[in-house]
């Protein structure tokens, strides 16, 4: 990576973000994608390094339409286009009045708000972005001048932990990210017949979409049409791509009869199709001459028409997001009902514990329970939501050769969704479990979130959350949104928040901390006050050091409701050979780090460190935000190792210490 020059405000040095600083580490996780060949060719630049009077948003708005780089995250983009239809929900994202370049109050900094696991998470970045000779390499605006497009490219890139992971993904969850809503999957092709209820397989869809269907809320979702081959009508299009519906209308032909034309735009920002509307067409004569004018003076650069017969046969999956009204309530893409009322609960799967599998499962009745307690009759919508966890390159590897290219599957487990009817709440589960559910997702899928819809008669539901393979462990999150009011609850008592393993012998060592107002509470490393954070030093010796896998896993976890979470993360710092752990290496970059910060109750990170003394430093992303905390430190041993209470140093919090060993 080549360095750029520098860049002054006002006599004062602009910010530097040390969370996602200009190198490869920003850039690149594992280099198994084609942007790893760009090694060595990136310099980082501002806007104000790139041209003479850089802007957010250009005047004329068409022109602040994303255009795709050399980052495979056209997903990402389609998202991009409907913020730029949806002022209120681009707000919410990017937060407007915040000052930008010839401003005096201009540092260099951007914040971003993305909606993750229940809540919106803030994420700052400074202004320095990836180019190559001056110019941008990744995302940028059709207009030269306009950066919002590569500043929210970067501020995503960051809470996903570099730009490569966001190559490859679904505008699902794009969508879900830059919106709170929902977002579901269609399938245009034919519907697959199901082999069993639970077939284990993303392929199976119970229904296919009817455009009809979304004539309610037409001008308000965001519709998305994805390949997953290459498209006869398409010159360049390869697999795996994905693009925005603009539009959809019926236009009288001069036959007498209507066609369905849509207004498709590219994220490459060309034109790569071939067909009757392209340009002078012949599918234009068939319909009145002003029609054909006023609907061709609408295409911009990337954009071109095709009717309902071509969208439907190259095409293989539609994506619709719900609206979101001004008040922020979800509406549905059913009905066009608002769903003013909604729920959530957190949850997960452990093994051994409440990770019981799929209906074909006998263990399926030990998987996590909720009451779902409707009130008045309505249309309910229902949701699971899976937390991603990222794999190795060995494992994603592996997943690819059994799976091909389906990229959902390295980070993601196979879930379903079912819902019983209960006439009362005691009631006997192996009986009703052996009835046929009222409601479900109809087979496991491996999505970030599969949805549930109903019309709901008063009463108590039980809800089952599951995934296909028994003992497969993740984290979850259900909602509910609902045109009537609800509630929702757990049956279940917490799991454990530190499983035992069988892959390997562990140390685990477990401490509660406080962050207090004044004193401990110092926030990330964007602020001066972060070491005043409580840290927790430990060692790695050489009977924890491994060639390859991972040695230390840690667990954050704050102690607040779900409702009232503060965003968490943590930084391990390396003290350097032979100096004290009384000096605390405050002007090293860390060694390893567990963030974005995020509203959850845990954070965890698994790394493999070389031997060393280091030191954990867990924050709240603001400071002065007070909260008690269990951290828990798991290192791998070949022995027991005996930790002497001096080893705990500065973590002044600490009210308990517990080893134990597990193989």
């Amino acid at each position: 990576m080549k360095e750029a020059g520098g860049a002054e405000c006002g006599g004062e040095a602009l910010f530097e973000d040390q969370d996602f600083p200009s190198d490869d580490t920003s850039l690149f996780s594992d280099g198994s994608t084609p942007i790893a060949r760009l090694q060595g060719e990136i310099t980082w630049r501002r806007p104000q390094e790139i041209c003479q009077s850089p802007s957010l948003f250009p005047d004329n708005i068409s022109l602040g339409h994303a255009k795709q780089g050399l980052l495979g995250d056209c997903w990402v983009l389609c998202a991009c286009t409907f913020l730029l239809k949806n002022q209120l929900l681009l707000n919410k994202v990017f937060p407007p009045e915040q000052p930008q370049w010839g401003d005096s109050r201009y540092s260099g900094s951007f914040q971003f708000c993305f909606w993750q696991q229940g809540h919106w998470t803030e994420v700052t970045i400074d202004d320095r972005l990836p180019c190559i000779n001056s110019t941008l390499c990744f995302s940028r605006c059709h207009s030269p001048t306009a950066f919002w497009v590569a500043m929210l490219e970067k501020a995503y890139a960051k809470l996903h932990g570099s730009y490569e992971r966001l190559w490859a993904g679904q505008v699902s969850e794009a969508l879900v990210d830059f919106t709170g809503g929902l977002a579901e999957r269609w399938s245009l092709g034919e519907v697959k017949e199901e082999q069993r209820p639970e077939q284990d397989s993303d392929q199976v869809r119970g229904r296919s979409l009817d455009l009809n269907l979304l004539y309610p809320v037409k001008d308000e979702c965001a519709v998305s049409c994805s390949t997953r081959s290459n498209p006869a009508g398409a010159s360049e299009l390869g697999e795996y791509h994905a693009l925005t519906v603009m539009e959809w209308l019926d236009v009288q032909m001069l036959s007498g009869g209507k066609v369905l034309l849509l207004r498709i735009r590219n994220p490459w920002g060309r034109c790569c199709w071939g067909g009757a509307w392209i340009g002078s067409g012949l599918g234009w004569s068939s319909v009145d001459p002003v029609s054909a004018l006023d609907l061709q003076a609408r295409v911009a650069e990337g954009e071109f028409w095709l009717d309902e017969t071509e969208f439907l046969s190259q095409f293989d999956d539609v994506t619709v997001g719900y609206p979101i009204s001004d008040e922020g309530h979800l509406k549905s893409i059913y009905t066009g009902n608002l769903l003013p009322h909604s729920r959530q609960l957190a949850g997960r799967w452990v093994r051994g514990h409440s990770a019981g599998g799929s209906r074909n499962s006998s263990s399926y009745g030990s998987n996590p329970k909720l009451w779902l307690k409707v009130c008045e009759r309505g249309e309910v919508l229902v949701s699971l939501l899976q937390h991603r966890t990222w794999r190795t390159p060995e494992q994603s590897a592996q997943t690819a050769l059994e799976d091909g290219k389906n990229t959902t599957r390295q980070h993601y487990q196979a879930i379903a969704l079912h819902m019983w009817k209960v006439a009362k709440r005691r009631f006997r589960l192996s009986r009703m479990l052996n009835k046929p559910p009222c409601a479900s997702s109809r087979c496991h899928s491996y999505e970030r979130e599969v949805v549930v819809r109903e019309q709901l008669e008063p009463g108590h539901y039980l809800l089952i959350p599951s995934t296909y393979q028994a003992g497969a462990e993740a984290r979850f999150l259900i909602r509910a949104f609902s045109s009537s009011s609800i509630s929702l609850s757990a049956l279940t008592s917490p799991a454990p928040a530190l499983p035992l393993t069988t892959d390997a012998e562990w140390e685990s060592s477990y401490f509660r901390g406080s962050w207090v107002e004044g004193r401990t509470a110092g926030g990330s490393r964007n602020f001066l006050s972060h070491w005043q954070n409580p840290c927790f030093p430990f060692t790695v010796s050489d009977e924890s050091a491994v060639t390859s896998g991972v040695n230390v896993r840690i667990t954050l976890h704050q102690s607040r409701p779900d409702t009232d979470l503060h965003p968490i993360g943590f930084h391990i710092y390396k003290f350097p050979e032979g100096e004290s752990e009384q000096t605390l290496p405050r002007h090293e970059d860390p060694a390893a780090s567990c963030v974005p910060h995020c509203y959850t109750q845990d954070v965890s990170l698994a790394c493999r460190l070389p031997p060393g003394d280091y030191t954990i430093v867990p924050s709240t992303y603001q400071p002065d935000r007070s909260a008690n905390f269990t951290l828990g430190l798991d290192l791998r041993t070949h022995r027991k190792v005996v930790k002497s209470q001096e080893r705990l140093g500065r973590a002044i919090q600490e009210v308990s210490h517990i080893s134990v060993m597990q193989s």
